[in-house]
């Protein structure tokens, strides 16, 4: 027998650390003064319970309570009547008994970290046992770095959620969450669930970006995508406040913190464009220092007023999908996380090679979906476009444009499309003898001038459309489209 066995064997031999007693009084405590619920509710969850049956009661009188009904042995009895684990200790009348040995209330909160700390510790010596089966057994498809990576992303949600799997959870709670999600909508301003992007028009077509959520957006080269993405960050890190939650927990309650991948452009030249956009001078100026005393003050008092924006750029290159994970959980750990882009998708590198592109990045999208579903973010991942767009008359972009679309288009829960029809039309320039021709394209160049358009080509939870922004080109800034009965007496069509 090896030591691992001898180990397991002596571990098994004891009982999981749990306190049934502590349950038992915890739970009466709730039946008898509902209000004890809303002291303990951040701490401890239905799953943390050792006992089945004390999950069950805990699950349906929290629901009744957040639904402000009551709840008590009469009203639990008649949801629980054809319980068998109740049953066998000894049906009803089992909760009538965890009342009468009620503790008093001041003593909840310890009872509920009781719990919560003998829940934690049976979960790390699961896992546990888990990561020392994995090393123990040497497999030529189990890599050890692999083995880290998945441990890691276990011990992350052990710390983060109070438990390192969540397996299957009843429609209940899946209904509580899905209310609580609808309820924060209504009592925002605005009515968004997501988190808002700072662009008005795509906001009302997305309801902000949502948790769990992955979004691809995509162009051909020149259309700003990146600048589009980087305009979005800077909006929501910009309007960071830090708060309490509904639930009770501590967090971003407007705008939030933001990661931002830059496996393209270096960290320095990011940080450039977002200058650029807030000090509302030329990037192409700032690269080149030509910049009068004026404009390098705005671009100073830019700078500082960036200092504290909660934006994290990573700009090293060629990152494995599992390496972009595991960073991405160190910085919500460390600093929190909200939201996180990723630029581009075709840069990010699978965890092992593959026969065919297509499966390699099928395993990238999969992978920032798992991201996005792991660290409840919403994960926006831009992406290239193939050639074909150039050779069609209409040169918006479609679904089926998307280099590798199967899993792209798969995967994202958002596709959006950024286009350009004034970069095109600058390129059908006329001769200056066909005088018509030219007075045709003066028109249009003056129609498509500083316009953009955002496609929206997919949308597992709303409409699809187009959403028509302003493009300001040397600011490399996207903003409102002013609408026609919104414009000032001079007849300025951007804000």
């Amino acid at each position: 027998m090896n030591t691992i066995e001898k180990i397991r064997q002596e571990e098994e031999t004891s009982a999981l650390p749990h306190n049934i007693e502590a349950e038992q009084q915890l739970l009466g405590a709730i039946l008898t003064n509902n209000e004890i619920f809303d002291r303990i509710a951040s701490i401890v969850k239905a799953v943390h319970f050792y006992e089945p049956v004390h999950q069950r009661i805990f699950e349906i009188a929290a629901a009744r309570i957040q639904k402000n009904a009551l709840a008590s042995p009469v009203t639990l009895k008649a949801f629980m009547e054809e319980d068998e684990g109740l049953r066998e200790l000894g049906g009803p009348a089992y909760l009538a008994r965890l009342a009468g040995a009620a503790i008093s209330s001041f003593a909840a909160r310890d009872y509920a970290q009781m719990i919560y700390d003998f829940a934690i510790r049976r979960e790390l010596i699961t896992l546990g046992h888990d990561i020392s089966d994995r090393a123990a057994k040497v497999d030529i498809s189990s890599d050890p770095k692999a083995q880290i990576v998945e441990a890691e992303q276990a011990l992350y949600k052990l710390g983060e959620e109070g438990q390192s799997g969540s397996g299957f959870q009843s429609f209940l709670k899946a209904v509580t969450d899905a209310v609580n999600v609808a309820n924060a909508a209504y009592m925002r301003d605005g009515g968004m669930a997501g988190i808002p992007t700072g662009l008005a028009d795509l906001d009302t077509k997305l309801g902000g970006l949502h948790k769990s959520d992955l979004l691809i957006l995509a162009g051909r080269p020149s259309m700003g995508k990146t600048s589009l993405a980087t305009n979005i960050a800077y909006n929501i890190a910009r309007a960071y406040k830090r708060g309490r939650l509904p639930d009770g927990s501590e967090g971003a309650v407007d705008g939030g913190v933001v990661g931002f991948y830059s496996l393209e452009m270096s960290a320095e030249q990011l940080a450039g464009r977002i200058l650029a956009e807030a000090s509302e001078i030329s990037s192409h100026k700032i690269r080149q220092g030509d910049m009068t005393e004026d404009e390098f003050r705005r671009f100073v008092e830019a700078a500082k007023a960036l200092e504290s924006c909660p934006l994290y750029i990573d700009d090293t290159p060629a990152l494995p999908i599992s390496q972009l994970a595991a960073r991405a959980r160190r910085l919500k750990r460390t600093h929190g996380l909200d939201a996180l882009f990723v630029d581009y998708l075709q840069l990010v590198r699978p965890a092992s090679a593959k026969d065919s592109r297509v499966n390699e990045v099928s395993e990238i999208t999969q992978g920032l979906k798992a991201i996005a579903k792991e660290l409840e973010i919403p994960v926006v991942a831009l992406s290239q476009l193939s050639r074909q767009v150039e050779s069609r008359d209409d040169k918006r972009p479609q679904l089926s444009d998307l280099r590798e679309s199967g899993s792209i288009e798969q995967d994202a829960d958002v596709v959006m499309f950024v286009y350009r029809g004034e970069y095109y039309k600058e390129r059908e320039k006329p001769g200056e003898e066909n005088g018509d021709a030219m007075q045709k394209w003066i028109e249009d160049m003056g129609r498509l001038h500083g316009k953009a358009e955002v496609i929206i080509g997919k949308q597992r939870h709303g409409p699809i459309g187009t959403v028509d922004l302003s493009f300001e080109a040397q600011f490399t800034r996207f903003g409102n489209l002013v609408k026609p009965w919104q414009e000032d007496a001079d007849g300025a069509g951007f804000r």
